[in-house]
């Protein structure tokens, strides 16, 4: 199958794009040419590089249509992080995001993947199911919900078969600096104090692989469309999970349990039902101890090269 793929550069859609490669897919990525691209490194002469940005989506349908994808997987986005989330500019992700669904169809793409978050629900205290009433609380979550919604109606409307993959947390080799886990490795590793708030919630992490997994297999089962939750299974108290990482880099460590306070907005429970994704045949296959080793592994290699 023909892929493009944006977001590619990004922490999963790095992921994404390998485990297309690995299984004869002919991918191709949109990268701004000021763009890291050092997580595509293994991969990069295997790809066909657009340049280019969703902002200038006009200049994209010649090549996209030169091209000719079967499929297109949108995992770009502006604003991901702190204070972003709540920033105006979530409102161009969405234009963004509809316009590029309509180059899709125009291009001759017969399949269009979304990845929305679970942001687009707000807090549950239980796991969520895609039917859950969405009632986002940042405007990162009310982009992530309007972008979808639009994007997979005026793919019905052009007989093109579109799934939206709300993403839960995820982690990784290759993440990036500021979220928890790395956040974490690196300030053990650097014999920083690690203060953390209480850690009663209970949260589930899916390694990048496996969520990768799960946009590969949509792409490829014809009757996957609507919304999916891509998350763990599992959501084990994340007291447990920062001590599993604390005792595989630094066991004598001790971790500020109860120094920060819950944000006003704190999640508590943060636990996605993936029975969807489950009848699609997907099955997360990274166990959490696994999956930390390799990422503390990965960053001990790239601090030493």
């Amino acid at each position: 199958m023909r892929v493009f793929v944006t977001g590619a550069s990004g922490f999963l859609g790095s992921y994404l794009v390998a485990d297309l490669l690995a299984r004869g897919h002919e991918v191709a990525v949109l990268l701004r040419p000021d763009s890291p691209s050092w997580r595509l490194a293994d991969v990069y002469d295997h790809l066909h590089v657009i340049p280019g940005a969703l902002e200038h989506l006009d200049r994209l349908r010649g090549p996209l249509k030169a091209f000719a994808p079967q499929a297109v997987v949108h995992m770009a986005w502006r604003g991901v992080a702190g204070s972003d989330r709540n920033s105006p500019l979530q409102a161009a992700n969405v234009t963004d995001t509809v316009e590029l669904a309509e180059l899709a169809t125009e291009a001759g793409a017969k399949a269009f993947v979304g990845a929305g978050s679970q942001a687009e629900y707000g807090p549950y205290d239980r796991a969520i199911r895609e039917d859950d009433v969405p009632r986002p609380t940042t405007l990162y979550g009310m982009a992530k919900l309007a972008a979808g919604s639009m994007a997979m109606r005026l793919c019905e409307e052009r007989g093109v078969r579109a799934a939206w993959l709300r993403i839960f947390s995820t982690y990784g080799p290759k993440d990036a600096d500021y979220w928890l886990i790395p956040s974490m490795i690196r300030n053990l590793r650097s014999g920083q104090h690690m203060a953390l708030t209480a850690c009663e919630q209970r949260w589930g992490f899916l390694h990048a692989r496996d969520a990768a997994a799960a946009f590969r297999l949509t792409l490829m089962h014809d009757a996957a469309s609507g919304i999916f939750n891509v998350g763990s299974p599992e959501a084990p108290p994340l007291r447990e999970t920062v001590s599993r990482l604390r005792d595989l880099v630094d066991p004598g460590a001790s971790l500020g349990f109860g120094e920060l306070a819950y944000r006003p907005d704190q999640v508590m429970i943060l636990a996605a039902d993936v029975s969807r994704m489950l009848a699609l045949g997907w099955k997360p296959e990274v166990p959490l101890d696994q999956g930390l080793r390799e990422t503390v592994d990965w960053h001990d290699a790239t601090k030493s090269s």
